[in-house]
């Protein structure tokens, strides 16, 4: 059956273009079922039908890919706040220092203008004359010799002390402030 069912090609001389190919039939095979042609409304809902399909595959996007977007825009506006904020920060820097600069001047012409004003010899006469003062005589002036001065040394038992460090002893610290 299987012999009756198989076609013997023949290779010699009836290629097509010189080719190995069998030579085409001069007839074309009777199709089985005739095709369906859609008639024009069923085209227009095919057509309906593929663009809806393409427009939801095309909105279909991945939650990551939405969450990434989302994030990014996150960090640029919190990016051009600091970068805001560093503007301000830097220019009202510059405005102290401009302050700065000019009240250390002013304290430099306020320091001459003082010792300028202070006159030895006009205090003098002025302790002198107004005040009934004169400079002590020598035997005036007694000199008081102190003992040496006293150190102490406090030795840290280790019993009640704090033994917290770093942030512990922040956070103690602040307890004890509002408590």
């Amino acid at each position: 059956m299987a012999a009756e069912a198989a076609r013997v090609l023949d290779y010699t001389g009836s290629g097509y273009y010189g080719s190995a190919a069998p030579a085409r039939a001069p007839y074309m095979e009777p199709l089985e079922k005739p095709m369906d042609i859609p008639v024009p409304q069923e085209r227009t809902q095919i057509k309906e039908k593929a663009k809806e399909a393409a427009a939801q595959k095309a909105l279909s996007v991945s939650p990551f890919a939405v969450f990434g977007a989302i994030f990014v825009g996150i960090l640029m506006i919190f990016t051009v706040l600091a970068q805001i904020s560093f503007s301000e920060i830097a220019s009202e820097t510059v405005r102290l220092n401009v302050q700065f600069s000019e009240l250390t001047e002013r304290e430099r012409r306020l320091e001459i203008e003082f010792e300028s004003a202070i006159d030895m010899k006009e205090i003098e006469r002025y302790a002198r004359d107004v005040l009934g003062m004169s400079r002590p005589d020598a035997d005036q002036v007694a000199v008081i010799r102190s003992m040496p001065t006293d150190n102490a040394e406090i030795m840290d038992s280790g019993e009640g002390a704090n033994t917290l460090s770093g942030f512990g002893a922040f956070i103690s610290s602040l307890m004890e402030y509002f408590g």
